[in-house]
C-alpha cells in the first residue's frame, strides 16, 4: 500500500492508501547465460519462464524444458531456465545477437533480420462467433484481480469458442502476461482448441508474434493494432480482433 492525496474537482483533499502493482527487474538466465533483464511482476514466474523460451523460439514445446527455478535477490529476481543440452546452439546464437554491438552496419542489419524473422502460418481453426468474444469481454474483469487492486496491469486469457475463459494471467507488460498466460498453457498441457487469446492490451506486433507461434487462430485486443502487427498476422494468417469493446470491435480475417 501506498499513501497518496486525492483531489476532489472541488478542490477537497483527502488522504488515501492504495495498492500498488509490483514491477520488478527479472534477470533471465538460460542455461547459465544472462539472456535478459525484464521488467514484470513478480508472480506467476514459472509460467513466465515457460512462456518466454517458447515466444523466443529458445524452446520447441515443453519437452525442452527441463527446469525453471526462481531466486529473489535485493535488487530484484533471477529467474534460471534449463533447456535441453541439444538446444545449447540456438542459445548461443541468440545471445550472440542480443549481444552484438548494433553501432556497425553489419550488425544493425543482423539485428533488424532478427527482429522481423519469417512466423509459420497458422494451422489451427477459429470457429469463434463475435457474441463469443463480447461475452469474454463482459467477464474479463472478473479475472483481474491484481487490475482490480492496483488499476495498473495487464490480463492475457485463453478463451474457448463460446466465450468462456479458460485461464488468464496478469502482469505490468501486457507481453509478459501473454507469455505467463502460454507458459501455464504449456504447463498445464491446454491447447488453444478453435478458441482465442482475449488481451487488454494495444495489438502490438510482438503480441502478434507470440500468438502465432503458440498456435493460437484469433487474438483479439480491446485496443488498436499497429501497422507491423497487421502486416505481420496477415502474413501468418493470424485473425485480428481489435477495439473491441462492450458494443462493438473491428475484425481482421
Amino acid at each position: 500500500m501506498s499513501a497518496f492525496t486525492s483531489i476532489a474537482a472541488d478542490g477537497t483533499r483527502t488522504a488515501v492508501d492504495r495498492a500498488v502493482a509490483q514491477e520488478t527487474p527479472i534477470a533471465v538466465e538460460i542455461n547459465g547465460l544472462g539472456y535478459a533483464v525484464m521488467m514484470a511482476t513478480p508472480a506467476d514466474l514459472e509460467d513466465f519462464g515457460f512462456g518466454f523460451v517458447l515466444s523466443e523460439r529458445l524452446a520447441r514445446d515443453a519437452g525442452d524444458i527441463i527446469a525453471v527455478e526462481f531466486h529473489q535477490t535485493e535488487h530484484g529476481f533471477i529467474l534460471r531456465i534449463t533447456l535441453t543440452p541439444e538446444r545449447a546452439p540456438f542459445i548461443a546464437e541468440r545471445v550472440r545477437h542480443r549481444v552484438s554491438e548494433s553501432s556497425c552496419g553489419l550488425c544493425g542489419i543482423e539485428n533488424l533480420e532478427q527482429a522481423l524473422r519469417p512466423l509459420p502460418s497458422v494451422s489451427a481453426a477459429c470457429t469463434t462467433k463475435p457474441q463469443a468474444i463480447f461475452h469474454a469481454l463482459e467477464n474479463l474483469e472478473n479475472h483481474q484481480p491484481l487490475n482490480a487492486a492496483t488499476g495498473a496491469t495487464h490480463a492475457a486469457a485463453l478463451c474457448g469458442s463460446d466465450g468462456m475463459i479458460r485461464l488468464a494471467r496478469e502482469d505490468v507488460g501486457r507481453h509478459n502476461a501473454f507469455d505467463k498466460l502460454i507458459g501455464a498453457m504449456a504447463r498445464a498441457g491446454l491447447d488453444w482448441d478453435g478458441g482465442f487469446a482475449l488481451l487488454s492490451a494495444r495489438c502490438s506486433f510482438e503480441l502478434v508474434e507470440k500468438a502465432v507461434l503458440s498456435g493460437c487462430p484469433m487474438l483479439a485486443t480491446v485496443s488498436m493494432a499497429t501497422d507491423l502487427a497487421i502486416s505481420r498476422a496477415q502474413v501468418a494468417g493470424l485473425r485480428l480482433v481489435v477495439l473491441a469493446r462492450a458494443d462493438s470491435m473491428l475484425t481482421l480475417e
